[in-house]
Protein backbone atom coordinates (compact mmCIF):
# COMPACT_ATOMS: atom_id res chain seq x y z
CA UNK A 1 0.00 0.00 0.00
CA UNK A 2 2.71 2.35 0.83
CA UNK A 3 3.77 2.17 -2.35
CA UNK A 4 0.89 3.38 -4.06
CA UNK A 5 0.83 6.46 -1.80
CA UNK A 6 4.41 7.64 -2.63
CA UNK A 7 3.69 7.58 -6.28
CA UNK A 8 0.21 9.81 -5.62
CA UNK A 9 2.30 12.01 -3.80
CA UNK A 10 4.65 12.57 -6.90
CA UNK A 11 2.70 16.03 -7.50
CA UNK A 12 2.79 17.34 -11.04
CA UNK A 13 5.73 16.75 -13.47
CA UNK A 14 8.84 18.53 -12.87
CA UNK A 15 9.99 21.30 -15.43
CA UNK A 16 13.77 21.33 -16.44
CA UNK A 17 14.91 24.71 -18.52
CA UNK A 18 18.01 24.69 -19.56
CA UNK A 19 19.72 27.10 -22.40
CA UNK A 20 23.19 29.72 -22.63
CA UNK A 21 23.70 32.57 -20.47
CA UNK A 22 21.90 35.79 -21.86
CA UNK A 23 19.19 33.60 -23.44
CA UNK A 24 16.40 34.80 -21.36
CA UNK A 25 15.56 32.20 -19.31
CA UNK A 26 15.22 34.21 -16.14
CA UNK A 27 13.67 37.03 -17.85
CA UNK A 28 10.80 33.98 -19.07
CA UNK A 29 10.81 32.63 -15.42
CA UNK A 30 10.06 35.33 -13.76
CA UNK A 31 7.39 36.59 -15.98
CA UNK A 32 5.92 32.80 -15.96
CA UNK A 33 6.07 32.66 -12.18
CA UNK A 34 3.94 36.09 -12.16
CA UNK A 35 1.62 35.40 -14.53
CA UNK A 36 0.60 31.97 -12.67
CA UNK A 37 0.66 32.30 -9.24
CA UNK A 38 0.80 29.69 -6.62
CA UNK A 39 1.58 27.05 -9.75
CA UNK A 40 4.76 26.79 -9.75
CA UNK A 41 7.98 26.35 -7.43
CA UNK A 42 11.64 26.60 -7.07
CA UNK A 43 13.59 23.74 -5.75
CA UNK A 44 15.94 25.16 -3.08
CA UNK A 45 19.49 23.99 -4.20
CA UNK A 46 22.51 23.09 -2.51
CA UNK A 47 25.62 25.07 -2.07
CA UNK A 48 28.98 24.55 -0.16
CA UNK A 49 29.38 28.83 -0.54
CA UNK A 50 29.13 30.60 2.27
CA UNK A 51 25.81 32.44 2.35
CA UNK A 52 25.97 36.05 0.80
CA UNK A 53 24.85 39.04 3.21
CA UNK A 54 21.07 39.27 3.03
CA UNK A 55 21.04 35.29 2.12
CA UNK A 56 19.05 33.15 4.32
CA UNK A 57 19.55 29.28 4.37
CA UNK A 58 16.82 26.92 3.03
CA UNK A 59 15.49 30.04 1.29
CA UNK A 60 18.28 30.99 -1.42
CA UNK A 61 20.20 28.06 -0.86
CA UNK A 62 20.96 24.97 1.62
CA UNK A 63 24.39 25.64 2.57
CA UNK A 64 26.38 22.92 3.42
CA UNK A 65 29.85 21.90 4.10
CA UNK A 66 31.67 19.88 1.04
CA UNK A 67 31.55 16.55 3.34
CA UNK A 68 27.87 16.53 4.18
CA UNK A 69 27.69 17.24 0.23
CA UNK A 70 29.30 14.60 -0.96
CA UNK A 71 28.32 12.38 1.39
CA UNK A 72 24.77 12.71 0.04
CA UNK A 73 25.77 12.77 -3.68
CA UNK A 74 27.27 9.21 -2.52
CA UNK A 75 24.30 8.19 -1.46
CA UNK A 76 22.50 8.75 -4.96
CA UNK A 77 20.30 11.87 -2.86
CA UNK A 78 21.19 14.51 -5.67
CA UNK A 79 19.44 15.08 -8.81
CA UNK A 80 22.55 16.78 -10.40
CA UNK A 81 25.77 19.17 -9.45
CA UNK A 82 27.99 20.42 -10.46
CA UNK A 83 31.38 22.48 -9.37
CA UNK A 84 31.57 26.61 -10.17
CA UNK A 85 35.02 27.98 -8.96
CA UNK A 86 35.66 26.08 -6.16
CA UNK A 87 32.05 25.49 -4.64
CA UNK A 88 29.51 22.88 -5.39
CA UNK A 89 26.33 23.09 -6.11
CA UNK A 90 23.36 20.49 -6.68
CA UNK A 91 19.70 19.76 -7.00
CA UNK A 92 18.44 17.05 -4.08
CA UNK A 93 15.72 14.49 -4.44
CA UNK A 94 14.07 16.03 -1.36
CA UNK A 95 13.97 19.70 -2.69
CA UNK A 96 12.23 18.61 -6.08
CA UNK A 97 9.58 16.62 -3.85
CA UNK A 98 8.71 19.34 -1.37
CA UNK A 99 7.72 21.48 -4.50
CA UNK A 100 5.63 18.55 -5.68
CA UNK A 101 4.10 17.69 -2.54
CA UNK A 102 2.58 20.97 -2.50
CA UNK A 103 1.03 20.08 -5.52
CA UNK A 104 3.35 22.83 -7.20
CA UNK A 105 5.44 22.45 -11.21
CA UNK A 106 8.79 22.40 -9.79
CA UNK A 107 11.00 24.67 -11.90
CA UNK A 108 14.62 23.92 -12.19
CA UNK A 109 17.07 25.92 -14.19
CA UNK A 110 19.75 23.68 -15.34
CA UNK A 111 22.99 23.36 -17.26
CA UNK A 112 23.90 20.99 -19.90
CA UNK A 113 25.95 18.81 -17.71
CA UNK A 114 22.51 18.38 -15.48
CA UNK A 115 20.60 17.76 -17.76
CA UNK A 116 22.71 15.02 -18.79
CA UNK A 117 22.58 13.41 -15.31
CA UNK A 118 18.55 14.15 -15.03
CA UNK A 119 18.83 12.06 -17.55
CA UNK A 120 19.49 9.20 -15.84
CA UNK A 121 17.54 9.68 -12.36
CA UNK A 122 13.13 8.80 -12.93
CA UNK A 123 12.23 12.34 -12.55
CA UNK A 124 10.78 12.27 -15.90
CA UNK A 125 10.42 16.27 -15.97
CA UNK A 126 9.38 18.54 -19.30
CA UNK A 127 12.64 19.34 -21.16
CA UNK A 128 12.53 22.71 -22.24
CA UNK A 129 15.73 24.53 -23.94
CA UNK A 130 15.64 28.07 -24.46
CA UNK A 131 18.03 29.00 -27.27
CA UNK A 132 18.87 32.61 -28.85
CA UNK A 133 18.26 33.70 -32.29
CA UNK A 134 22.25 33.29 -33.27
CA UNK A 135 25.62 33.53 -31.52
CA UNK A 136 25.86 37.07 -32.66
CA UNK A 137 22.86 38.12 -30.90
CA UNK A 138 23.87 36.21 -27.64
CA UNK A 139 27.24 37.89 -28.05
CA UNK A 140 25.02 41.34 -28.32
CA UNK A 141 23.17 40.47 -25.47
CA UNK A 142 25.87 39.49 -23.18
CA UNK A 143 27.77 42.65 -24.03
CA UNK A 144 25.28 45.08 -22.91
CA UNK A 145 24.89 43.73 -19.82
CA UNK A 146 28.67 44.74 -19.12
CA UNK A 147 29.03 42.52 -16.28
CA UNK A 148 31.62 40.63 -17.92
CA UNK A 149 35.23 40.87 -18.74
CA UNK A 150 36.59 40.11 -22.21
CA UNK A 151 38.32 36.51 -20.83
CA UNK A 152 34.90 35.59 -19.12
CA UNK A 153 32.69 36.80 -21.95
CA UNK A 154 34.84 34.36 -24.44
CA UNK A 155 34.39 31.35 -22.37
CA UNK A 156 30.19 32.06 -22.03
CA UNK A 157 30.00 31.77 -25.38
CA UNK A 158 32.45 29.01 -26.16
CA UNK A 159 29.77 27.36 -23.91
CA UNK A 160 26.85 28.68 -25.09
CA UNK A 161 27.92 27.15 -28.34
CA UNK A 162 28.35 24.07 -27.03
CA UNK A 163 24.90 23.74 -25.35
CA UNK A 164 22.99 25.03 -28.80
CA UNK A 165 24.63 22.20 -30.67
CA UNK A 166 23.64 19.66 -27.57
CA UNK A 167 20.06 21.12 -27.67
CA UNK A 168 20.01 19.90 -31.62
CA UNK A 169 20.60 16.61 -30.74
CA UNK A 170 17.32 14.19 -31.21
CA UNK A 171 15.32 13.24 -28.36
CA UNK A 172 16.91 15.54 -25.63
CA UNK A 173 14.70 18.17 -25.18
CA UNK A 174 10.74 17.80 -25.76
CA UNK A 175 10.47 21.45 -26.28
CA UNK A 176 12.95 24.33 -28.20
CA UNK A 177 11.79 27.99 -27.87
CA UNK A 178 13.95 30.36 -29.81
CA UNK A 179 14.06 33.58 -27.98
CA UNK A 180 13.83 36.00 -30.70
CA UNK A 181 10.55 37.86 -29.53
CA UNK A 182 10.35 37.84 -25.79
CA UNK A 183 6.33 37.73 -26.16
CA UNK A 184 6.23 35.29 -28.75
CA UNK A 185 8.79 32.87 -26.74
CA UNK A 186 6.92 33.42 -23.40
CA UNK A 187 3.10 32.01 -25.72
CA UNK A 188 5.64 29.02 -26.64
CA UNK A 189 6.50 28.18 -22.87
CA UNK A 190 2.77 28.56 -21.77
CA UNK A 191 1.56 26.55 -24.26
CA UNK A 192 4.60 23.79 -23.85
CA UNK A 193 3.26 24.24 -20.45
CA UNK A 194 -0.74 24.48 -20.42
CA UNK A 195 -1.79 20.72 -19.49
CA UNK A 196 0.19 20.38 -16.39
CA UNK A 197 -0.51 24.21 -15.49
CA UNK A 198 -4.38 23.48 -15.95
CA UNK A 199 -3.50 20.02 -13.79
CA UNK A 200 -2.37 22.04 -11.11
CA UNK A 201 -5.06 25.11 -11.19
CA UNK A 202 -7.90 21.90 -11.47
CA UNK A 203 -6.57 20.11 -8.08
CA UNK A 204 -5.73 23.52 -5.75
CA UNK A 205 -9.33 24.99 -6.76
CA UNK A 206 -10.92 21.70 -5.67
CA UNK A 207 -8.84 21.34 -2.23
Amino acid sequence: MRESTTKAMAGPRPVVLSGPSGAGKSTLLKKLMKEHDNVFGFSVSHTTRNPRPGEVNGKDYHYVTREVMQASIDKGEFIESAEFSGNMYGTSKASVQDVQAKNLICLLDIDMQGVKNIKRTDLNPIYISIQPPSMAVLEKRLRDRKTESEESLQKRLHTAKVEMEFSKEPGVFDVIIVNDNLDDAYKQLQRALLEEINKVKKVNMSS
